[in-house]
């Protein structure tokens, strides 16, 4: 069926209305040597919200900070109709050790600052960025919780977390009666689709949204690399580019550019752009709330958009999911299998919990 911008969703267990896909506020500035300049940023976010978007995503250290006061400035005339989600944890200030991480001080102090970068008196959603496996849950989660009460933050939400410590940190907000979390962000696409092990169905069953980032996995999905990409020259070129970026990653290998194919081929297949396709897949997925795309040119984000109007017919579905399937792993797989399924019910007809 096909969506807009302006057919809002639920974020989590919350009342928070978002739009089917996010815009990325990562491209806002050119610090990181890529990215949109003031002006073309300022056209990404002016056709996003035209067409009725409200949900826009960025962090304390997104370009060096350009990208929460660019989109503090496209924003400062209809704050109140968007969703502005912003992240902690980064490192604010090279050798500096509590200027980043979990705890309070780091916490506190980058709220301050994104609330200044941003020109507003309060953030709607503020992720946890990236788990330091160091601070207490009961300090990050009381701290968030502080920062709500005080009315700085609305929402609170986590990212790039293990499952099992998400799940035991939304439980203990619920028993402690603090602010629970209400969105989990994860990477997530046809070449990585590993969250579907926990991370999914702990979200779907504790009551998060989930929001994926890098649905496109950094390009590799739109067919813009090659095989020739792979070789011994290409692969060692350090040059600052996405390509190199994806390289140094591990994202552009034969396995993904083999998805990237398939992808492709769908993509013919329906009239569409492989980017449309890539983007429809993660979005058709019933635990996913809203991706989060992060384009550079106005015209890169129309042909995002145009992933609102993608349905598959069911053998395409069958050939994305197949080209990139992965083994779940135990105890998933055993579980699933036809033994335990009948030592565990018989012949009963027994109806799984959605």
């Amino acid at each position: 069926m096909s969506l807009t911008l302006d057919t809002y969703r639920l974020l989590g267990r919350s009342g928070l209305r978002v739009s089917p896909l996010a815009l990325g506020a990562a491209t806002f500035g050119t610090d990181w040597g890529w990215g949109a300049e003031q002006d073309e940023a300022r056209k990404l976010f002016d056709l996003y919200v035209e067409r009725g978007g409200n949900f826009i995503d960025t962090a304390n250290t997104y370009t060096q900070g350009s990208s929460e006061r660019l989109l503090g400035e496209f924003a400062r005339d209809q704050r109140e109709s968007l969703v502005l989600a912003t992240k902690y944890t980064t490192l604010r200030r090279p050798g500096d050790p509590n200027s980043g991480g979990g705890h309070r001080k780091s916490l506190f102090a980058s709220v301050e600052a994104s609330l200044r970068q941003l020109g507003t008196d309060y953030i709607d959603l503020l992720y946890l960025h990236v788990w330091d496996f160091t601070t207490p849950v009961e300090e990050i989660l009381r701290g968030m919780d502080d920062l709500v009460r005080q009315g700085k933050v609305l929402y609170v939400a986590i990212c790039n977390t293990p499952a099992w410590q998400v799940s035991r940190m939304q439980t203990i907000a619920d028993l402690r009666g603090w602010s629970p979390l209400v969105a989990l962000q994860i990477e997530y696409s046809l070449i990585e689709r590993t969250g579907e092990r926990d991370l999914i169905p702990m979200a779907r069953e504790m009551g998060l949204g989930v929001v994926p980032y890098s649905p496109l996995a950094g390009g590799v999905l739109t067919g813009k690399y090659s095989r020739a990409d792979l070789t011994a020259t290409n692969a060692a070129s350090d040059d600052g580019t996405r390509k190199s970026f994806n390289l140094a990653l591990g994202t552009l290998t034969e396995r993904n550019l083999a998805i990237a194919d398939v992808v492709k081929e769908v993509a013919t297949d329906l009239g569409r752009t492989p980017a449309q396709v890539g983007l429809a897949w993660t979005l058709r997925n019933p635990g996913v709330t809203t991706p989060i795309i992060g384009a550079r040119t106005p015209a890169q984000l129309e042909d995002n958009l145009g992933a609102l109007e993608v349905d598959f017919t069911a053998a395409q579905l069958a050939r994305l999911d197949e080209a990139s399937a992965i083994g779940l792993g135990f105890p998933h797989d055993m579980l699933a299998s036809d033994h335990i399924r009948n030592v565990t019910a018989g012949d009963l007809k027994i109806e799984a919990r959605r």
